[in-house]
C-alpha cells in the first residue's frame, strides 16, 4: 500500500451518491446500466432509501478527504443451512480507476470481513465477474476460496 493515502471507511451518506454512481457508471467491465445521466437519479435514490433504511444492508464508502475513492456494500443473510449461522454477502465493490493499487480495495475487504465477525458471521461471500481475473486473484490474496458455480438470470 502506497504509504502516502490515509483514508477512511464509513458509511455512505445521501451527500456520496453521485460519487458512488459515478464510480459505477466508470465500470466498463460490470455491464450493469449504471450512469451518471440526470434521469437515472431517482433510481439511485430510491435503491439508496431501501439500503439505508435496512437493519441487514449498508453501504460504504472509502474516503481520500472529502474525495469518494471506493464503495462496497455488505448484506447479512441468514438461511437454516449451516444450522442458522449467517453469513455476509458483499457486493458491489468498486475503487476508483486512479486509486487502485493503493491498498483500498484491501483494506474495505478487511472492513467488510471484520463487520462478518462482529456479527457472527460462519462466512464471508462474494461474487465476481468472471472476467474479472485481476480481481480474482486480488480475492484469493486475501483468503477467498474459489467453491461455487454462480448463477444470475436478468429480469425484465
Amino acid at each position: 500500500m502506497d504509504a502516502t493515502v490515509d483514508f477512511d471507511i464509513r458509511r455512505a451518506e445521501l451527500a456520496d451518491l453521485p460519487d458512488i454512481i459515478a464510480l459505477f457508471a466508470a465500470d466498463e467491465v460490470g455491464g450493469h446500466g449504471d450512469t451518471t445521466e440526470p434521469e437515472a437519479f431517482a433510481d439511485y435514490l430510491a435503491a439508496f432509501a431501501r439500503i439505508d433504511t435496512s437493519s441487514l444492508q449498508t453501504l460504504y464508502v472509502a474516503c481520500l478527504g472529502d474525495d469518494v475513492v471506493g464503495t462496497f456494500q455488505t448484506t447479512l443473510l441468514t438461511s437454516l443451512s449451516g444450522r442458522g449461522k449467517p453469513r455476509l454477502l458483499i457486493e458491489a465493490v468498486q475503487t476508483r480507476v486512479d486509486m487502485r493499487g493503493r491498498g483500498i480495495g484491501e483494506r474495505m475487504m478487511r472492513h467488510a470481513i471484520e463487520r462478518a465477525r462482529e456479527a457472527g458471521a460462519a462466512k464471508v461471500q462474494l461474487a465476481s465477474n468472471a472476467t474479472r481475473a485481476a480481481a480474482h486473484r486480488f480475492y484469493e490474496r486475501l483468503g477467498f476460496v474459489r467453491s461455487h458455480f454462480g448463477f444470475h438470470m436478468p429480469l425484465k
